[in-house]
């Protein structure tokens, strides 16, 4: 499947769920939820796994996202991200040429989740070995892949190795880095997290609750790229600036969060994945139906495509 087909499939809008939510949902649940997000008219359905080393903060990658193409008959599928360390590069490529086959155009591969030292080049090397396995292993199945990627040089990764990005709790000033270190032939897919709450203290109180009190002095990828964008330790120390929660959480009433999802699009996004922030799926998915009818009226509903960014962008194997 090629990049513009990937594109057009997608449309605007889709929706990421955190994989805690996931695990204490019941699948019966699962199914009736998906469904209606398909209804809403969203383009896509994401989630992602935990770290390696934490088996009870979500479920399995592939296992969950086939539950989700199952539920479902027209809407995208992608991990965001499925974590490198869980698996081996050949287990993920079968795990999600499977998925591809099953379901044509309507899986894609989302990677990322090494944290440890020298994470470009071993995430190289893992896209190295999926190659070669893709070489023996259903070698006539493909699909779109992206990284989690965040700075300069995971984008070149991305550019030289697959077929874009999905960068993860990044303001709108990132979006648009992203897409001129991108070029206009890579995906791009932000995520954005949202709150439908006009009280500016507990909007921010629920992001700020995603960040344990543990790692919020800690420098991680976040960190470094936050720093990269302008922010400093008055930032990024504590609870976090209000200035910076501002900038990574949309918040408010349907039209200023719609705004907000919008200027993603306008930064140069193929498709920006909202996020609510809610204690469970079904209310995640009560935010994602008011929210909906906003969406319509911007240039593009949640299920229709955006405008071509350059012709022939092919969709790659790594």
């Amino acid at each position: 499947m090629t990049v513009e087909e990937t594109r057009r499939r997608l449309g605007r809008f889709g929706v990421w769920i955190a994989p805690p939510t996931l695990l204490k949902t019941p699948v019966s649940v699962q199914r009736e939820q998906f469904a209606r997000v398909e209804r809403l008219g969203y383009g896509s359905l994401w989630s992602g796994e935990p770290p390696a080393g934490s088996p009870g903060a979500g479920r399995e990658v592939f296992t969950q996202h086939a539950v989700m193409l199952a539920a479902t008959e027209r809407i995208v599928v992608g991990t965001g991200v499925a974590n490198i360390r869980t698996r081996d590069p050949l287990a993920t490529h079968g795990g999600a040429a499977t998925l591809a086959e099953a379901y044509p155009g309507r899986f894609v591969l989302g990677l990322g989740g090494h944290g440890g030292d020298r994470p470009l080049r071993v995430l190289r090397d893992y896209l190295e070995a999926m190659e070669t396995a893709a070489a023996t292993v259903l070698p006539e199945i493909d699909y779109p892949r992206v990284l989690a990627a965040l700075g300069p040089q995971a984008h070149r990764l991305a550019v030289n190795r697959t077929d874009g990005v999905h960068p993860f709790l990044q303001p709108v000033e990132h979006t648009a880095i992203a897409r001129e270190q991108l070029g206009p032939d890579k995906l791009l897919i932000p995520h954005q997290a949202v709150v439908l709450d006009t009280d500016p203290g507990s909007a921010r109180t629920r992001m700020r609750a995603l960040t344990p009190a543990r790692f919020r002095d800690v420098e991680t990828p976040y960190t470094v790229n936050y720093r990269r964008l302008g922010y400093g330790d008055d930032d990024l120390t504590g609870e976090r600036s209000d200035r910076l929660i501002d900038a990574i959480l949309a918040w408010g009433d349907e039209t200023t969060v719609a705004t907000r999802l919008n200027a993603h699009l306008e930064a140069g996004a193929d498709h920006v994945l909202v996020h609510p922030l809610t204690a469970d799926l079904v209310s995640a998915v009560d935010q994602l139906e008011h929210l909906a009818p906003q969406l319509t009226t911007h240039p593009g509903a949640p299920g229709t495509s955006p405008p071509s960014r350059a012709s022939g962008g092919g969709a790659r194997r790594t």
